[in-house]
């Protein structure tokens, strides 16, 4: 009994450094942005691609400045539920929480069917189940493995997309594309293609929701974010234009696999199954970093029991919250098991986006002295975050704001029931 009261009441291991938070967050940016996010996004904006890139890009920015000055002064996990409850209350670090919880969640799944599209077309599902039950176990056993494998994956990731840019920019058919940037978008589009592809810019929150285990967290985080964030911009660029110059917005749009069909296009088809390995790894980087993520949150939610308080637990040994990583992992397989890659992208992006919203509204309180970045950068990030949301398929807003809602519902039925006690 008392092994279990001090491993609910453990504090998890400080032990990661700059380079293994970014590693951690670049591992879930590239492999969501760069295989997944793409083409719904050219199908919304054709070459406003580029524009939605670049607005997806300021808020991320801006939700990366709050998120780091907030998290120096909380360095606990939880990131934007403990910024929210601190700041603005306990309701909005829970709501902050809730959207993060189910959006990422989301997000998993999203991330397990690209593995299995890419694997294993025919039996999408089954290798996506089996993606997130092995990564699960690997999350379970210690969050210093977990960032050993993600250096790797990362490093064969960043390769692959090298190669694809350079072999895209340098063929003969780059030039037929006669690609005029934003000439066939429409402001609408370009507000969907952005928040679509905010999907792929959330990575920088694994930083900061793991900010009960990097060491001297006021020095790592704030060099972490940015340096993760910037080199995700200039990959995303490049491979944005790279695609976008060998098919055309219109191809791009309808392509199942865009980089493959892109290398194909541009004359070194036996370069396909290696982009096709590279996006199963990619997808497998950000499912990694994902579950990391996620049950970071569920911890932290349920110290504060707004989530089951047996989810609480830190493992004695491995100093992981082992019982929230198995109940993530388990709710991420039914959903591997059973939903769709593009329906999970844009509910995931509204429940994220919900998030950082609260996350730019708590940096809005802080004063000088606690850091508050100029105001124009939360103020810019709140007004995003809702903007992009809205903005997302109609399909995605309904479902995240009913979501939402039943979030909501359930915190107040609980607050009643407590006062009724």
């Amino acid at each position: 009994m008392g092994t279990v009261a001090s491993a609910e009441a453990g504090e998890l291991r400080r032990r990661l450094g700059v380079f293994d938070a970014v590693v951690i967050g670049l591992g879930s940016m590239l492999g969501a942005g760069i295989f997944a996010a793409l083409a719904p996004a050219a199908s919304a904006a054709g070459s406003g691609l580029f524009l939605g890139l670049a607005l997806a890009a300021v808020v991320a920015y801006c939700n990366a400045t709050s998120s780091a000055r907030l998290a120096v002064r909380y360095p606990r996990s939880g990131g934007t539920y403990v910024y929210g409850r601190e700041r603005l209350g306990d309701f909005w670090g829970y709501l902050a929480g809730w959207g993060f919880v189910v959006g990422k969640t989301a997000s998993c799944a999203a991330m397990a069917l690209t593995v299995g599209s890419y694997v294993w077309p025919g039996q999408a599902h089954a290798i996506a189940v089996a993606a997130v039950v092995a990564l699960t176990a690997v999350n379970y056993v210690g969050v210093q493995k977990s960032a050993w494998l993600t250096r790797g994956i990362v490093a064969l990731v960043l390769a692959v997309l090298a190669t694809v840019v350079t072999v895209c920019l340098t063929g003969g058919a780059a030039e037929t594309a006669r690609l005029r940037i934003g000439a066939d978008a429409t402001f609408g589009g370009v507000l969907q293609a952005a928040g679509l592809l905010f999907f792929a810019f959330a990575g920088y929150a694994r930083i900061a929701t793991l900010g009960e285990e990097v060491r001297d967290p006021k020095r790592t985080i704030p060099r972490a974010i940015p340096l993760a964030l910037g080199i995700t911009l200039v990959m995303y660029a490049a491979v944005g234009l790279a695609v976008l110059s060998v098919l055309g917005p219109d191809r791009l749009a309808h392509a199942a696999a865009p980089l493959a069909e892109a290398v194909r296009t541009a004359g070194v088809p036996g370069l396909a199954p290696v982009v096709r390995v590279g996006a199963a790894v990619a997808a497998l980087g950000s499912l990694l970093a994902l579950i990391l993520g996620v049950s970071r949150t569920t911890l932290a939610m349920a110290r504060d029991r707004h989530l089951p308080h047996v989810l609480a637990a830190v493992h004695p040994r491995s100093k992981v919250p082992h019982r929230a990583e198995l109940a993530v992992g388990a709710v991420v397989a039914v959903l591997a098991a059973t939903t769709d890659v593009r329906g999970a992208i844009g509910f995931s992006s509204f429940g994220v986006l919900a998030y950082y919203a609260i996350a730019n509204a708590s940096a809005l309180t802080l004063t000088r002295d606690e850091g508050r970045p100029a105001r124009i950068v939360p103020v810019t990030g709140t007004a995003g975050c809702l903007v992009l949301a809205c903005a997302l398929p109609p399909a995605s807003v309904l479902w995240g704001a009913a979501v939402m809602a039943f979030g909501a519902a359930a915190y107040g039925l609980r607050k009643a029931a407590t006062r009724r006690a």
